[in-house]
């Protein structure tokens, strides 16, 4: 469920463009002694489109600034994964808490095929041909942890390459891996 997206616009400086979509809100009362106490979640995801990709999770009285905090998160947690042209370089999976995440490779011109939470981080993170599965328990934030936690444990292609060619030294492969 997106319900807004954040565009910035332009940097000044020239660099890539970093957008923000709220995947996922929700209220939370708490009962006290004068009544509800209500507060509000939102998951927030960001990206460049070109490789980097963040997630956070802000909590406030208002919905307008659990965004702002999940934005803030986000980008304190961002992360950039290698891509293979629009695609990526391998299959991978992984889970986090009852939730378990399948990603695959697809030919250029396949499109993504994924469900919404996993579709937004592919998306932000510029994958533009992909299929993923969200597999067990369909919670959203546990989702887009698991799907951070899978694109997290990808490979480059080029490094590996090289790594078995034995070009690296070991300094730079205790940099690269």
């Amino acid at each position: 469920m997106m319900y807004r997206n954040r565009n910035p616009g332009p940097t000044t400086d020239g660099g890539p463009v970093i957008t923000e979509k709220v995947v996922y809100t929700r209220r939370i009362s708490k009962v006290v002694k004068g009544g509800r106490h209500l507060r509000f979640n939102a998951l927030v995801v960001i990206g460049d489109g070109e490789g980097m990709v963040g997630a956070g999770l802000g909590k406030a009285s208002a919905i307008p600034d659990a965004v702002r905090k999940g934005g803030a998160t986000a980008r304190k947690k961002s992360m950039t994964i290698p891509l293979n042209g629009s695609t990526i370089p391998q299959e991978t999976s992984a889970t986090f808490g009852a939730s378990l995440v399948l990603i695959k490779p697809a030919p250029q011109g396949t499109g993504l095929i994924a469900s919404g939470p996993v579709r937004a981080v592919l998306d932000a993170a510029g994958v533009k041909d992909a299929v993923a599965k969200s597999l067990r328990s369909r919670n959203p934030i546990n989702v887009i942890y698991a799907t951070l936690k899978a694109l997290g444990e990808l490979k480059d292609p080029a490094v590996e390459l090289a790594k078995r060619k034995g070009h690296l030294n070991p300094k730079e492969e205790s940099a690269a891996g």
